[in-house]
């Protein structure tokens, strides 16, 4: 019985309104938009599917969360911060102070979207995390 997980499926985020989070998803992240259940129904809710690289991003309607430090993380290169960090503002999203860190461990952009669903664009990676903590 083979019982790994082989990868990461989908992520889900449940949304107030399906037109807003789409445009908050095609202007951060240029998400591509690959499905929309329309006025159907064939989950909970209505539902739209994306494209954030090669992972799929499912929203459907439904009521905002509280929020938390739970959050979902995307690495950009340094030199791309000022550009992610207007289109952020542009859409009227508070950007939050991150929190202290050493240098070698990267930067990051902390925001919480209309949900309250908090993101994080890093410009480290595992390996630089690691390095860091082994000092």
């Amino acid at each position: 019985m083979n019982n790994k997980i082989k990868k990461l499926s989908h992520i889900t985020f449940i949304c107030k309104d399906l037109e807003k989070t789409s445009l908050f998803l095609k202007e951060i992240f240029s998400a591509e938009e690959i499905y929309s259940s329309g006025d159907k129904t064939f989950s909970i809710s209505r539902e739209k599917f994306f494209k954030i690289g090669t992972i799929w991003i499912a929203i459907m309607e439904g009521a905002p969360i509280e929020k938390s430090y739970n959050h979902v993380a995307f690495q950009i290169d340094e030199k791309d911060i000022p550009l992610f960090e207007q289109k952020i503002k542009s859409l009227g999203l508070t950007l939050l102070p991150g929190r202290k860190r050493e240098k070698s461990e990267g930067e990051s952009l902390y925001f919480y979207d209309y949900d309250n669903h908090l993101f994080e664009l890093h410009t480290g990676n595992l390996n630089t995390r690691l390095q860091f903590y082994q000092q």
